[in-house]
């Protein structure tokens, strides 16, 4: 089966929160973010047009979703794509939804991950979401 990533057109920003943290009702209006909590913080990846005072931020992410829906029975495909990309010294953020996963990449490694992962078969589309 040949996988198909759609790159998103949106450059996204990684926020940290303290834990307790109460996120503005900005946050909960995009039409995509990601949240993550523990008993050590609150992490928040959202669209970087949106501006927020976080702890800290980690700015020129973008994102790869991966064209789904996969079911849960679906193994090693976030392994496999991680791992091209780690051949090629690219750092990556994933999150995964009930339906798929996401891959962010600095913005400036953009071109390097399509050109690695169209040389491993995946086939890269533009996403007009």
């Amino acid at each position: 089966m040949r996988m198909t990533l759609a790159v998103l057109p949106e450059q996204y920003t990684i926020h940290s929160f303290s834990p307790n943290a109460v996120l503005p009702s900005e946050v909960f209006a995009q039409e995509i973010y990601f949240i993550g909590k523990t008993p050590e913080g609150l992490s928040l990846v959202i669209d970087s047009d949106v501006t927020l005072d976080s702890l800290e931020q980690e700015h020129g992410w973008r994102c790869f979703e991966v064209l789904g829906p996969l079911g849960f029975l679906t193994t090693g495909l976030l392994s496999k794509v991680t791992s091209t990309l780690a051949d090629e010294h690219i750092s990556i953020f994933a999150m995964s939804t009930f339906d798929t996963d996401y891959i962010l990449v600095k913005y400036n490694r953009l071109n390097l991950a399509i050109d690695a992962l169209r040389k491993q078969g995946y086939h890269i589309i533009e996403s007009q979401k």
